[in-house]
């Protein structure tokens, strides 16, 4: 199937010295014709921005002259890339040769597609395999409880998630969103909503794009490595910072993107999970009760985004609600074909 759509790659690096190098030549390396690269640096002080000029000549590189969040950056690089479809990736992302046509093949088997992932494994900080290889993610999926999990996270990769699967959504360490969903979903001309700052944003992508009609799409035969930097189990290791973001991104994605009918079928879990995060605040995490002094001062900015957001959905309650469950819910997706390039490319127009 000869793909010959312009894909623009998005990487937002802040202190990513680490890892960039590995990533950038990954994607350069990789076997899809048609490829932009665009960088926003959000002010790196470790020496990014040494190793970013190494590659000035096959990327397009900008610098933030301050740290404006992952999700503003990563719009500032959207509006600036010119693809018709955004692969965004974290720097610490290492993608094998065939990880993007496979997305972009894989995007073709429904037009209604508008997010596609791959299968992401783990890897060290240092980029070696470890002993036992394990999955990082084939997408994201929300529990009762409105806490959204990577699926298969953690678990010993044995050859399984070998089918092409509709989820509910993509991390955006790796996620590739077509041009048109984007301009459709977008709210005040913003795809990712920088009130989340960090973490999170890919979820309320996720959630809003359901709501408004749009499917993800996972395929297994793009295949990627992620170093995994946050995990719901490591949270006392992380900085008190990104804590508070996790909290206040929580209520904000509940804020925009709850419907009535979704809080009636699980108040019970939800108000749960509330009255334990609620409690971690006041009894042990103090400073992310920030988180909820921020959503008290900006209720009606967030509020009129939810009623934007209320007025062009789509889906029908049944439909969401079926998303959101303990376990893992995919459904079957259908392989890219020639017929359905054909189908996709007359729908397009």
């Amino acid at each position: 199937m000869a793909l010959t759509e312009l894909v623009s790659v998005t990487v937002v690096t802040y202190n990513s010295g680490r890892y960039i190098k590995r990533c950038l030549e990954s994607v350069l390396e990789q076997k899809y014709g048609n490829l932009e690269v665009v960088v926003i640096d959000n002010a790196s002080t470790d020496g990014t921005g040494d190793i970013l000029e190494q590659f000035a000549d096959r990327c397009r590189i900008y610098y933030n002259a301050e740290n404006v969040g992952f999700a503003a950056a990563q719009n500032q690089a959207i509006a600036l890339a010119r693809g018709d479809w955004v692969l965004t990736l974290n720097p610490d992302v290492l993608l094998l040769p065939n990880f993007i046509h496979a997305l972009v093949e894989a995007g073709h088997a429904d037009p209604k597609t508008g997010t596609v992932c791959g299968k992401l494994l783990t890897i060290r900080p240092t980029f070696d395999l470890p002993e036992q290889q394990l999955v990082d993610s084939t997408g994201i999926y929300f529990t009762p409880m409105l806490r959204h999990l990577d699926r298969g996270s953690q678990e010993v990769d044995n050859g399984h998630y070998l089918n092409f699967e509709y989820v509910f959504g993509a991390t955006a360490a790796a996620a590739l969103y077509r041009r048109q969903m984007i301009e459709d979903i977008s709210v005040d001309n913003e795809f990712f909503d920088p009130d989340f700052f960090v973490y999170r944003e890919d979820a309320d992508v996720a959630w809003r794009a359901q709501l408004m009609g749009w499917r993800c799409i996972y395929t297994p035969l793009a295949r990627g490595y992620h170093v995994r930097a946050v995990l719901p189990g490591n949270r006392r290791a992380l900085p008190p910072v990104i804590n508070m973001h996790s909290v206040k991104n929580r209520f904000l994605m509940r804020i925009k993107n709850m419907t009535p009918d979704l809080y009636k079928r699980n108040w019970w879990a939800i108000t749960s999970r509330d009255l334990v995060v609620l409690g971690a605040c006041l009894l042990h995490e103090h400073s992310s009760l920030k988180a909820f002094g921020y959503l008290i001062g900006n209720y009606r900015r967030v509020w009129k985004k939810r009623q934007e957001i209320m007025r062009r959905r789509k889906a029908k309650d049944d439909y969401i609600a079926s998303w959101f469950s303990f376990d893992p819910v995919s459904r079957p997706a259908p392989r890219p074909t020639a017929r359905a390039l054909a189908k996709t490319r007359a729908a397009r127009g």
